[in-house]
């Protein structure tokens, strides 16, 4: 009987171990994001402003800060946290279980590019329809003062968003753009967490560069591809998330191809990219403070690791 209580205590202790090493990733990949989003929201702004046609990043900082004072930057706060509360919980948790599910698969050795751009695909798609009713808030709340006082909607914050969105409109319309934001997710984590890891394979194996340098380095490529990926889909699901009926009651956009095919026809492939510079400049630092925050000496060296880490 002696023997028998610490038995159950190490029992006990190895159960709780367990079921840390399973939600760890969910848990650090939501904190790291709702950090980044704290860092980077002011930029998010700009860009959203910038693909609503108000002008180039200066312009709109010079506006808002003239009509609008330093706390509209921060505007949306409360969706752009839940929307990483969920998103980027999901995609990053998913993301790295199924690379652990992979290469324990593989006897532990590193993946295949291929193999790493499928598994981002997938995240990023898990991740993007569990955040998607936070996105559409998030987009909503930063366009809002865009609009003629008779047509904003005045949420006062991501939970009155989501009530007022399923209340007027239908629990549906919660997934709204919830197309070309999942199309966006895949896009961006094909970018961004295939690219991660195969820089930082390159920057820490190949040039040998130590923690910081190699979350950086690889931070800064990731961000670019991810940015190139997936801002198309991005402008599109911006527009999608914001519009508003006219008088008529009618939509600018049937969907999301229609708008696609619009915005092509009106100004050429080269405006799904408008704004770019911009939203390097907020993909890069949302890397590099996500990886700097979730990802420890262990993580880094994830691809080579007991997946049970």
């Amino acid at each position: 009987m002696a023997d028998a209580k610490p038995q159950q205590q190490q029992q006990a202790a190895a159960a709780t171990a367990g079921v840390w090493n399973t939600v760890k990733p969910f848990v650090n990949g939501g904190a790291s994001g709702m950090l980044a989003t704290c860092v980077i929201q002011p930029i998010d702004m700009v860009k959203v402003r910038i693909q609503l046609g108000e002008g180039s990043a200066g312009q709109v900082t010079k506006n808002m800060l003239a009509n609008e004072g330093l706390r509209s930057f921060y505007k949306g706060l409360s969706a752009g946290l839940l929307r990483q509360a969920t998103y980027t919980t999901a995609r990053l948790g998913s993301f790295r279980v199924l690379t652990n599910k992979a290469v324990e698969k593989n006897d532990g050795k590193p993946l295949p590019l291929i193999q790493k751009a499928f598994i981002g695909l997938t995240a990023g798609a898990i991740g993007a329809c569990v955040g998607s009713p936070a996105d559409l808030a998030l987009i909503r709340m930063q366009a809002d003062s865009t609009l003629p006082a008779a047509q904003r909607r005045n949420y006062k914050n991501a939970f009155h968003a989501l009530y007022r969105i399923s209340a007027d409109e239908g629990v549906l319309a919660l997934w709204k753009g919830a197309g070309p934001t999942v199309v966006r997710a895949m896009a961006l984590n094909m970018g961004m967490l295939a690219s991660y890891d195969q820089s930082v394979e390159l920057f820490r194996d190949k040039l040998g560069a130590g923690e910081i340098s190699t979350v950086i380095g690889a931070s800064a490529v990731s961000g670019f591809f991810a940015s190139a990926c997936s801002l198309p889909f991005d402008y599109v699901k911006t527009q999608i998330q914001k519009m508003q009926p006219d008088a008529n009651g009618k939509y600018p956009y049937t969907g999301s191809l229609d708008c696609a095919l619009k915005t092509f026809k009106s100004g050429g492939p080269f405006k799904f990219y408008t704004g770019f510079p911009v939203y390097c400049v907020r993909i890069a630092p949302h890397v590099m403070y996500t990886y700097g925050a979730n990802l420890d000496a262990d993580d880094l060296d994830i691809l080579e690791s007991d997946p049970e880490v």
